[in-house]
């Protein structure tokens, strides 16, 4: 089928609902009002603040609040809009006016983007004009307008932010079951994002936001791909007719758990000997990712070395005695520094589990990103400031690297699996199942290998990598 016939019927699904959208005055009569409203309280706002600012000398805090405010200005009626998208399935559902739709024959994903689709209208017109009414209030004040490149990104901040809401939104919709529990849902996509709204406003305020916006702009990209991706993946209409009444089944949780982390095994032994190789060898390509990723942490933490350079301003005798000083206060060779490192590296796993949960494998990479930086920019500074980081890398590095940093490789990969397992399209399995397919799945390669490694490296950080540092670095 050409491209330009399958997305035919996306475009008349998607016509239909604008066209209905516009029908509705419950829908139009908010999202007018705070388009007409809101950036003239905005406006005015910011002319108070610029006022009281100069009195005190301190009009770069009023110039930074007004890109500030124009996010807010185009974050709130996204934000009341969001309904369109909630109802966008079960809210015809719940009217009874869904089945002549599904009985069309017309395929899941075609339904699925018209439905996207329409839901991205009013919200984004609503936020663009209101900005819009924002910015031309502040023309007729005489008010100093932000540089091009930053009003630039607050626009493509609140594109991006109406693709990620909006493309939640859907999801919770075809996954739902009621619009009631669709609203209650929507509440894990409006906080969030308004927490990274206020982060970017730190940025904004910060005043180096050229780069760092940027890269915001780029990881709302990445979710909002990874979001549609998932309501593709796991919408079916069967599903959506079929289900009428979402339980707590606490009991079928534990049954698929178990029954993805046990596998094909009858025993122990079996179990390590044949389902951990076989999941090592399904996450293959994962590995290969993780891999690359852990590369990039590397070349991260070298970079920001050259970028924020660290001058020691000591010779390498100072420095043997100050490492020697370190090691004298930390307590070596006892139980306790081996608990501690050892609880340490599984808090930063478990937190990695529990961050690319819920965004999908992607920010469950950040402990690996992280450490390996942190490794990067050591040896990187080493090296700025004269010093041989060889003898860093083999005396303070490897004897325990060599366990620990294969083990936060697998965790990674294990999370990273999560991630795929939601956004890749399993038919006969449902939203849940996918994620407590990918979590039994991390827990089996943590007890079956991670953890493992992770007791080896600990003895080693403990025990041995302390006497072959003294022996390398401190003769």
């Amino acid at each position: 089928m050409p491209w330009r016939e399958a997305l035919q019927p996306v475009w008349i699904i998607a016509r239909r609902e604008i066209r209905d959208q516009f029908r509705d005055w419950r829908i139009l009569t908010p999202i007018f009002f705070l388009t007409a409203f809101f950036p003239f309280l905005m406006n005015f706002f910011a002319q108070q603040m610029l006022n009281f600012v100069r009195q005190y000398g301190a009009e770069l805090v009023g110039e930074r609040m007004v890109p500030f405010l124009m996010l807010v200005v185009g974050f709130f009626p996204i934000s009341i809009s969001l309904v369109i998208a909630l109802e966008s399935f079960v809210g015809e559902k719940e009217r009874g006016s869904i089945e002549p739709l599904l009985s069309t024959p017309l395929e899941d994903w075609q339904l699925y983007t018209g439905k996207l689709l329409s839901s991205m209208v009013l919200p984004l017109m609503a936020a663009f004009l209101g900005m819009g009414v924002y910015t031309l209030g502040l023309a007729l004040n005489r008010v100093t307008l932000p540089p091009v490149e930053v009003v630039l990104q607050v626009f493509s901040l609140t594109f991006f932010h109406a693709l990620v809401m909006v493309s939640g939104a859907v999801v919770a919709s075809s996954q739902a079951t009621s619009v009631r529990a669709a609203n209650l849902l929507a509440s894990f996509i409006v906080i969030p994002m308004a927490l990274l709204i206020q982060g970017e406003t730190a940025i904004m305020f910060w005043g180096r936001q050229n780069t760092i916006l940027w890269w915001a702009v780029f990881g709302l990209l990445v979710l909002a791909i990874l979001l549609v991706r998932v309501g593709l993946a796991h919408f079916q209409r069967e599903e959506l007719l079929g289900r009428e009444l979402d339980t707590l089944d606490l009991a079928w949780g534990w049954r698929t758990f178990v029954r993805h982390f046990r596998g094909e095994a009858r025993s122990v032994l079996s179990w390590i000997r044949t389902e951990i190789p076989r999941t090592l060898a399904e996450m293959r390509w994962t590995l290969l990712i993780a891999a690359v990723l852990a590369l990039v942490g590397l070349g991260l933490g070298a970079h920001l070395a050259h970028r924020f350079p660290l001058q020691l301003d000591l010779n390498q005798t100072q420095v043997n005695q100050r490492l020697s000083q370190w090691t004298t206060l930390w307590p070596m060779g006892s139980p306790g520094t081996f608990t501690a490192i050892l609880g340490q590296n599984l808090r930063a796993l478990f937190l990695g589990l529990i961050l690319g949960s819920f965004s999908f494998g992607v920010l469950g990479v950040l402990p690996m990103l992280a450490t390996m930086g942190i490794v990067g920019f050591l040896i990187q500074a080493l090296s700025n400031n004269g010093f041989a980081p060889s003898l860093f890398i083999v005396g303070a590095i490897l004897p325990h690297g060599l366990f620990e940093v294969p083990a936060l490789w697998l965790a990674t990969t294990a999370t990273l699996e999560i991630g795929l397992g939601m956004i890749t399209p399993q038919r006969g399995k449902t939203f849940s199942e996918a994620l407590l397919a990918g979590i039994a799945r991390w827990f089996k390669i943590m007890l079956g290998a991670v953890i493992p490694l992770l007791v080896l490296a600990a003895l080693i950080e403990t025990w041995i990598t302390p006497q072959i540092a003294r022996y390398l670095l401190f003769r």
